[in-house]
């Protein structure tokens, strides 16, 4: 007999929609995705003919149940704004945010961290409170870092995000690869990553004092002088980018920048392996233990803050 399906999780991106039929014990039943992004829909009605033509037939087999979705639909550009939390925050004030649109589907509010200029996220504090329900041992103490185009770097301690940091290096190293000068030695299309010898350089460049904006220039006369090779030179840079942001958060002898607690915390790493790997690569490079690596962790918090709030 089929297992009983609780739950319809949502993890609604800006370019992705991707839902998640779940059974009892935060079990994933089924998956289907889609590209109805929050970015590429507008209004309302868009909304609700993206989900209907996602996940409408299993709303037809299992009759009365709860959808919860987390991510940009709940945006300002999303299918309802849902009004950010502030940090510190857990499970429990996430819930209690939550926006009914009917009686069946709710929207998790994100984060935001206005120590100092604010800082947000939308996602993320879902797939950070998947990773605490997979690993409650990280809930006492741990930097949770999420890469990916906006990367997060989020404090946790007794089962709180206390706060965080987003540094935009994805989208620096797109922006970079594709229409800047220096795009123009490296191949035309892109593909997985070629060299691991070409990033671990770039994060050796990455811990010595110099700016930034000075070092990026160095892949484009690397390549020009023929010390990296084309397919070579999207790695170095990459190196860099993520070099300097990791540099940022756990701190470099002879560097004057403040450090927060990520310097002493348990570190964890949530997200596309791949990428995962290499800020491992990087964490390790920068003389800290290994980090522990978790995949997607959504749909776990998902079904956590369903559980809180009595949807599952």
């Amino acid at each position: 007999m089929p297992q009983r399906a609780h739950l319809i999780a949502l993890d609604w991106g800006s370019t992705r929609l991707r839902a998640f039929l779940m059974g009892a014990d935060a079990e994933v039943l089924a998956t289907r995705e889609s590209d109805a992004g929050a970015s590429t829909l507008h209004g309302p009605d868009a909304f609700a003919q993206a989900l209907e033509n996602l996940v409408g037939s299993w709303r037809s087999q299992h009759a009365g149940i709860k959808l919860l979705a987390c991510g940009m639909v709940g945006s300002q550009h999303g299918w309802r704004e849902v009004p950010y939390v502030p940090c510190p925050a857990d499970a429990a004030a996430l819930a209690a945010r939550a926006l009914p649109l009917d009686d069946a589907l709710w929207i998790i509010p994100g984060l935001v961290d206005d120590a100092g200029q604010p800082d947000v996220m939308r996602g993320e504090e879902t797939q950070i409170i998947g990773a605490l329900a997979r690993h409650p041992e990280l809930s006492a103490d741990a930097c949770l870092v999420l890469p990916g185009t906006h990367s997060k770097w989020a404090r946790v301690r007794d089962g709180r995000v206390t706060g965080f940091a987003t540094h935009m290096t994805g989208e620096l190293y797109a922006l970079l690869r594709r229409q800047s000068v220096l795009s123009r030695l490296m191949p035309a299309d892109d593909g997985p990553p070629a060299s691991d010898d070409a990033f671990l350089r770039g994060l050796d460049a990455a811990r010595e004092p110099s700016a930034l904006g000075r070092q990026l220039f160095s892949v484009r006369t690397l390549g020009l002088f023929k010390q990296l090779r084309s397919e070579a030179l999207p790695d170095y840079l990459s190196g860099l980018l993520i070099g300097h942001e990791v540099a940022s958060e756990l701190g470099e002898p002879g560097r004057s920048e403040e450090t927060g607690d990520a310097a002493s915390q348990r570190l964890a790493l949530v997200g596309d392996p791949t990428l995962c790997r290499r800020y491992a690569l990087a964490i390790e490079r920068f003389d800290r233990p290994s980090p522990l690596l978790l995949d997607n962790t959504a749909p776990a918090g998902l079904w956590r803050l369903a559980q809180t709030m009595k949807l599952a």
